[in-house]
Order: structure tokens, then sequence, then C-alpha cells
């Protein structure tokens, strides 16, 4: 059906282009699959997103944007005191048990960057957004190396197929969390 005025047809493709990523994977996004998903004609893919690299940034943003309000949906790290390994584990849990496929496309779309450079930045600032708030609560080193610590685990259960082992996950945060180097020591 075509539609001659369609407001929400850039936000369709969007929506039909992390389908596609999340069923077919990055090889499989083209303009021509993501127009079939979105059931647009294909003339509208490249009104709305002149290149791959303008749709892949569109789609890893809003999945970034997901993913930064679940976390204050959760309420992460509100408290002055709050145990930073503890909700740190329990935030990865949740993650990955209730949203694992929507994991999985960030994670692709995320490591996208390693050969997409217009991908970057908005990579940039998935990472960014957690550092500044652990940042409120450890040193940025540390920020970072829980940061990088979250993401690792992930691809470890993403990739090796095994369940999230809570307590691991715990342990490892209180190990970087604790390490006298982080507390200027």
């Amino acid at each position: 059906m075509v539609r001659r005025y369609d407001p929400e047809r850039r936000q369709r493709i969007i929506d039909a282009a992390i389908r596609v990523v999340g069923r077919d994977g990055i090889a499989g996004l083209s303009h021509r699959s993501v127009a079939a998903e979105a059931d647009v004609p294909l003339g509208s893919m490249t009104y709305h997103f002149k290149t791959l690299d303008e749709l892949m940034v569109a789609a890893l943003r809003q999945s970034s944007e997901a993913y930064a309000k679940a976390v204050r949906a959760r309420g992460l790290l509100r408290e002055p005191g709050a145990d930073v390994a503890e909700e740190l584990a329990a935030l990865l849990g949740e993650w990955l048990a209730a949203r694992r496929p929507g994991v999985e496309l960030e994670y692709e779309l995320y490591l996208a960057a390693l050969r997409r450079p217009a991908l970057r930045p908005v990579a940039a600032e998935w990472c960014g957004g957690l550092i500044d708030l652990l940042r409120e609560h450890v040193d940025a080193a540390t920020a970072r190396g829980l940061s990088a610590l979250m993401d690792g685990i992930c691809l470890q259960v993403l990739l090796a197929g095994d369940a999230y082992d809570a307590d691991y996950a715990r342990e490892m945060f209180t190990r970087i969390v604790n390490d006298p180097l982080s507390q200027g020591g």
C-alpha cells in the first residue's frame, strides 16, 4: 500500500532495519531488504537514509537510547551509597534475561563500528553514558574498567551461549571496585 503522507515512515524504516539485522545480521542489511521489511518503496529508503551507514547510525542510536532508558527506569545507582557491584550484576542479569535478542543486535551494531567509521561516535556515546553514571560512584579509570568488564561478560555469554552467572559478575565487579588502585591508594 502506497502512503502519500506517512510521517511515521522514517521510524518504520529504522524499526525494520533493526528487525533485519536481528534476523539476518549486518550482512543481510540492504536498502532493498529493509524496504521490503518496512513495506515501503525502495525510493523511500534513499530519501530517508542515503547510505546504509546512516541507517545503521539511526538503528544503533535507537538501541542505545533504549538501553539508557532501561538503565534509568531501573534507577541504577540512584542512592549515593549504592553497592556498585551488586547493581551492575543485577542490571546485566536483567538485560541478558529479558532482552537477549536485543542485546545481540546492539552488540552486532556496536561491533560494526570497527569497520564503519560513521558508527564510531554513536558506539562511543553508548559506552560514555554508562561510564558517566558510574563516575558518580567511582573514579574515571574504575568506571571505564567496569564498563569494559560488562561488555566482556556480555560477549562471553552471547558467544558461548552460556547462562549468565550473576555471582561471578558480582565478584568481578567487586574486585574492580575494591582494587586499592581504584581508591587512589
